[in-house]
């Protein structure tokens, strides 16, 4: 028995009492969410509002009587983008901070990294970056919000398709996205009967893009280019582009669904396409799409909080927390393998990214037609469609 109750048991307090005492105070204890999130260094773009995001909404959740009559306490690290940092993070979340689930992994590089972490723990883990390889093959544990860089090449070369194209040319970054986002078209262009004739590549610190856009420029029979990259190497692509007079139309991934992009390639943009979520539309939606009171609910007050235009990629995380609450609520538990349960029996959560239903065989739970086809005009998104 401990000191506290036997005090109170020598002051005519009953045990039935002392009971429910001890029972009303561990309904406040915190319910520790971990996030390990890449919110500086180089893919800051990404992380810092996935930042944002999560401590938003953890606010506002808590100040609403928080998740089964319990605060949540996030537990957030900022890895700068380092794999080993988040490693070491990850390995802290669990053995330290005794997390019940976590909402991070701002790419797949750091993701990759922590997987194993939370796997071996049997701990939740919703991941926010692109990469299929993050829920391909299916893990028991892990979890992602964003749509699958393989779902963004078959939305372009669908789109390219429709246009009546069928030769193009590919740049791509060397990074962990570009390398993965390649493989994924190269895997599924042949689905589309589209040829690449032009097949070049940037580092992730290179400046100029010029020497390999002028070997595309020459491709014989070459119709359109796509650039499988995020960060600031699609920015210099899209200006070095305009400055070669290429005129051909020119994709850009969903890892560039900012307005950063737009401010960083400048007038260059004009023209581009890319898949993105809803986010990035969300007024201009038809008042008959499931997701424009999310996304416009979720743009408002993150544009409020921050000062700052929301992006695509603070989205991942408002997914990413939201799904774990519905999950922790609809488990009534906050045990690791009842939330794992609950996430994998998610059907028709309506989010930023799309519409997640999830399943033994489906860890993110989005289809190919929840992403949008944006083309930049007039230095904003617009909606286009297929073809158009």
């Amino acid at each position: 028995m401990s000191k506290l109750a036997s005090r109170l048991l020598g002051l005519g307090v009953s045990a039935l009492a002392i009971a429910g005492l001890a029972t009303t105070t561990l309904a406040a204890d915190p319910i520790k969410i971990g996030s390990v999130l890449s919110a500086t260094g180089p893919a800051a773009f990404l992380g810092d509002p996935e930042k944002r995001t999560l401590e938003m909404y953890v606010e506002r959740i808590n100040a609403a009587g928080g998740v089964l009559g319990r605060p949540l306490e996030l537990v957030l690290y900022d890895d700068g983008g380092d794999a080993n940092k988040a490693r070491t993070f990850a390995t802290r979340l669990i053995e330290d901070d005794a997390v019940v689930a976590m909402v991070g992994g701002t790419t797949t590089g750091t993701t990759m990294a922590m997987i194993p972490v939370f796997e071996d723990a049997s701990v939740p883990f919703i991941s926010l970056a692109g990469a299929v390889e993050i829920i391909e093959p299916v893990r028991e544990y892990v979890f992602k919000t964003p749509h699958t860089d393989r779902m963004a090449c078959e939305k372009i070369f669908a789109d390219i398709k429709a246009r009546g194209f069928t030769k193009v040319g590919l740049i791509s970054g060397t990074d962990g996205f570009g390398k993965s986002m390649r493989a994924q078209c190269m895997a599924v262009i042949g689905n589309f009967g589209i040829e690449v004739v032009a097949d070049e590549s940037y580092g992730p610190t290179d400046s100029d893009m010029t020497p390999q856009l002028t070997k595309i420029k020459n491709a014989a029979g070459v119709q359109a280019v796509v650039n499988p990259g995020f960060g600031q190497g699609p920015a210099i692509v899209t200006r070095n582009y305009a400055q070669l007079g290429i005129g051909l139309p020119l994709y850009q991934s969903h890892g560039v669904a900012s307005k950063s992009f737009i401010e960083l390639a400048g007038p260059a943009a004009e023209g581009v396409r890319l898949p993105s979520p809803a986010l990035a539309v969300a007024e201009k939606l038809p008042d008959t799409d499931a997701q424009k009171p999310v996304v416009v609910e979720y743009k408002k007050l993150y544009e409020e909080k921050t000062g700052q235009p929301v992006s695509t990629f603070g989205g991942y995380a408002y997914d990413g927390l939201h799904l774990l609450v519905a999950a922790i609520q609809k488990a009534n538990s906050t045990e690791p393998d009842a939330i794992r349960d609950a996430l994998e029996a998610t059907a028709g959560f309506v989010g930023t990214s799309g519409v997640f239903t999830m399943s033994p065989t489906d860890h993110m739970g989005l289809k190919v037609d929840s992403f949008r086809m944006l083309e930049i005009k007039d230095g904003d998104w617009t909606l286009v469609e297929a073809g158009g």
